[in-house]
């Protein structure tokens, strides 16, 4: 039996190197100050700096907006490309796709859409020069919350295809042909049997969404460099030492993190646990 236990070990050293040591790192240096000495200057500082809680505001607001849309197209195109009758070479490179489209990102794709759209704004601003519009003024800029949202939703959305696609292979033929059998509609069928099984799924899917975005660094500073205020770059700004070193700021910036998806988490427990009954 000790023997059984020898292949997990190099998942736990793993697991203990790169996942609990840096967090207990992270925990314990948020509540140090410049010396070492105990302080809760660094957490209080994220509360009552304007900045902080701009930055906060921002990432939270761009992980929501992109893991929803995110969860929406997402779920739209699996079920699209998984259904019945659909080709099936059209679910291998859709799953294809989508496996590199997911793990696609930082300063490549930003590079990709400021070269796609750069040249695209260049033939419409030109062609409204002619109707005298001023884009700048009334268009759409890459460079602003809204661009960061498009650009994070080309890894979003594959992500959630990848995710849900087995959900979507759990849905039995026979539950939509039963429904069919006793008269309900398609509609009901979704509203009453396919979604409510599926939502433990989407819920988890989210919460993986809103974590991936809000985690997300090189994309965002690719795009608006120190433009756009997100915690990831501002921690990356305070452990980098680009004006002024300050790891144990960015520490505490990291701890916030933690307490939000915390509070996510707090959240999906137990809307989870009422959407799993229809599993069982």
């Amino acid at each position: 039996m000790p023997l059984a236990w020898l292949g997990v070990v190099p998942f736990f050293a793993y697991a203990l190197l790169f996942l609990f040591f840096p967090a207990g790192q992270v925990l314990v240096g948020a509540f140090k100050g410049a010396h070492g000495s105990f302080t809760l200057a660094n957490v209080h500082d994220l509360v009552r700096v304007h900045q902080f809680r701009n930055a906060y505001k921002a990432s939270i607001e761009i992980s929501l907006v992109t893991a929803l849309l995110g969860a929406v197209f997402g779920l739209l195109i699996a079920y699209a490309a998984i259904r019945e009758g659909t080709p099936r070479w059209i679910r291998s490179a859709f799953t294809t796709f989508s496996g590199v489209a997911a793990n696609f990102g930082g300063i490549p794709l930003a590079f990709a859409f400021i070269a796609t759209l750069g040249t695209i704004g260049i033939v419409t601003q030109f062609l409204a020069n002619q109707l005298h519009y001023n884009l700048y003024q009334h268009g759409f800029s890459l460079f602003t919350k809204t661009g960061v949202e498009i650009v994070y939703l080309y890894f979003q959305i594959p992500l959630m295809l990848l995710v849900i696609a087995p959900a979507i292979d759990g849905l039995r033929r026979e539950w939509s042909e039963a429904s069919s059998n006793l008269g309900a509609s398609r509609l009901q069928y979704w509203r009453y049997i396919g979604i409510p099984i599926l939502l433990p799924s989407i819920l988890g899917a989210v919460i993986l969404l809103f974590g991936n975005a809000f985690a997300a660094y090189a994309t965002a500073y690719g795009l608006t460099s120190s433009g756009l205020g997100l915690v990831p770059i501002l921690i990356g700004s305070d452990l980098s030492g680009n004006v002024l070193s300050n790891p144990h700021e960015g520490q505490a910036l990291a701890f916030g993190m933690f307490v939000v998806l915390g509070l996510m988490m707090l959240f999906y427990v137990p809307l989870q646990r009422r959407a799993s009954r229809w599993a069982r």
